[in-house]
């Protein structure tokens, strides 16, 4: 405890006596100052004793006392100590009622207690105060490490709790809450969310302060990296005195430390997880299990799903610099003849960044959260997931998605939306099916693309029509070239062919039906298909032909 008014008045050696402000007494004191200025003010700070023997004051003049004690106690000095037998014998009326009329505690100092003796007194009581904070701190630092090691981060939170007095929590990289203690600060903690984020966004070490309704919370970035790791945050009812303070950066130290060995542990980890999809996609399930062991849990035998995530400019990029011209959406190539889908394109890389980043850091809080395990590849520039079918991990990018989509439909996403992920999702596959969900995780995510979605599961692909496969603009360019002749011809007024041609494939080939819907007699009709086989140097015998000009016709209706 700092010394107060009250523990100066109880020290035996100095003897002092009070004569006003008696029930201010606990006031803590932070020094105890000599001043015979008339107006001492100006060098003052807060929360002095100042001790005086009115060499330059009218002591006996009660307005000019009111003045004195009234700026006094404006200053935030906490008490007079009045030396009497030195100018006056005793402490004059008119301070005494000045001083209770302000409620400033004032002390009679005897003739024999000099100044000196209690400014020793306070600054021995102030070291006093200190020497226990900084014990304490160390007596904290001790029983912080020791949950530490024993209990994880939940123990340490538990620790600090109990130290502070309040509540403590730990967010990961995504602002979510990790864990908190005691149980119930787990709902406070949540509301702070948006803050945390926006703490995550400065350059770190970085910290904040939430205002006191309920409580005051301090909040902190954990770990040393440009992008923090983490956030702790710490509630309590009042500001943190010494020892709660050594107390928190002990820490915010040991949970640096944690999360440090965390990342460390987390690229070790990708670049076994990196062997184990290669291993998966070559088709040595069995080698995978092994050099897995027991990282990714029961991962690599239940059914999982493999998705595939690439930023919407990648396709582009990796195209450019290649020096090709690959349609919007298209895929990137196979691999050489002979080896496994996506063998040779999954390989150790960079940790993922900008849009990929935040989406791994959300499915993997996603699976942490539900302790679940969940394997995460940077692949140049893309991001493989393998995650358990129906898991957590799974959800999370569904649900992410769900988000950028709406973003989009509000006009809420950033413009242009080039950086944005672009998700592909494979069915439902074991161990022995890598190379095929990787396949079918790339084809839907080609279909993202085409239809400007941020996820698409191959299921929606398989099970809808090959129709809307047709949205894109290389078919559209071939079809508009396929029929371009027959377009020209009827821009002549010489028959309508399209529409004809139209007609005749829908109706199979029946003359009469498609000649009854065109309003023509069915020789009309014969006439024009013959037509149709002259432009195009092309049989209508051949069921090659006609499949190539219906697709044609169906990928241009709209925009003719």
């Amino acid at each position: 405890m700092p010394p107060t008014l009250a523990s100066l008045v109880h020290h035996s050696a100095l003897k002092l006596r009070v004569h006003a402000g008696e029930e201010r007494l606990a006031t803590p004191v932070r020094w105890a100052h000599a001043s015979e200025l008339a107006d001492p003010v100006p060098y003052m700070e807060g929360g002095e004793l100042l001790l005086i023997t009115a060499l330059k004051l009218d002591a006996e003049d009660p307005e000019a006392m009111r003045r004195y004690v009234r700026r006094l106690g404006q200053a935030g000095v906490v008490g007079l100590g009045f030396a009497v037998g030195v100018h006056y014998e005793t402490i004059p009326d008119a301070l005494v009622n000045a001083a209770e009329e302000e409620g400033m505690p004032l002390l009679e100092v005897p003739r024999r207690t000099p100044f000196l003796a209690i400014s020793k007194a306070v600054s021995a009581a102030i070291s006093a105060e200190q020497y226990q904070a900084v014990t304490a701190g160390f007596a904290a630092q001790r029983e912080l490490t020791k949950h530490a090691l024993s209990d994880g981060p939940a123990g340490l939170l538990t620790a600090l709790a109990g130290q502070v007095g309040g509540w403590a929590a730990l967010y990961d990289a995504t602002g979510a809450v990790a864990a908190a203690a005691p149980d119930w600060a787990a709902r406070r903690a949540a509301r702070l969310t948006p803050e945390v984020r926006r703490l995550h966004a400065r350059t770190p070490p970085a910290s904040l302060v939430v205002g006191g309704d309920p409580d005051r919370v301090e909040l902190h970035t954990l770990g040393t990296s440009r992008r923090p790791r983490a956030a702790l945050a710490v509630g309590t009812e009042a500001p943190l005195g010494t020892a709660e303070r050594y107390a928190v950066h002990s820490a915010i130290a040991l949970l640096t430390l944690t999360t440090e060995r965390s990342r460390s542990l987390h690229e070790a980890e990708q670049r076994v997880g990196a062997a184990v999809l290669r291993m998966l996609l070559a088709g040595e399930p069995e080698h995978a299990r092994t050099v897995a062991g027991s990282l990714y849990g029961d991962l690599l035998d239940a059914p999982y799903r493999l998705i595939l995530v690439e930023a919407a400019s990648a396709t582009a990029a990796r195209a450019h610099a290649d020096g090709r011209t690959v349609p919007h959406g298209a895929s990137p190539p196979r691999p050489r003849t002979g080896a496994p889908y996506g063998a040779a394109l999954v390989r150790p890389g960079e940790p993922p960044a900008g849009p990929l980043a935040a989406l791994a850091e959300h499915v993997e809080a996603a699976a942490a959260r539900a302790g679940e395990a969940v394997l995460a590849v940077p692949d140049g520039e893309r991001l493989v997931l393998l995650t358990t079918d129906g898991g957590a991990a799974a959800d999370a990018c569904v649900g992410y998605a769900a988000a950028l989509d709406r973003a989009r439909a509000t006009e809420q996403a950033l413009a242009g939306g080039t950086d944005e992920p672009v998700m592909g999702l494979s069915a439902p596959a074991g161990p022995i099916a890598a190379a095929t969900a990787y396949r079918q995780a790339e084809q839907a995510l080609s279909v993202a693309r085409r239809r400007g979605r941020a996820l698409v599961e191959h299921e929606e692909v398989a099970t809808g029509s090959v129709v809307q496969l047709l949205a894109d603009d290389a078919v559209r360019a071939f079809a508009d070239g396929l029929l371009r002749a027959l377009r020209e011809h009827d821009a002549t007024g010489r028959g309508d062919l399209v529409a004809s041609l139209r007609a005749w494939l829908s109706r199979h080939g029946q003359w009469d039906a498609a000649a009854a819907e065109l309003g023509v007699h069915r020789h009309t009709l014969r006439y024009r298909m013959r037509r149709v086989e002259e432009i195009l140097g092309r049989s209508l015998d051949d069921p090659d032909v006609r499949m190539e000009l219906w697709l044609a016709l169906k990928a241009t209706t709209g925009t003719e």
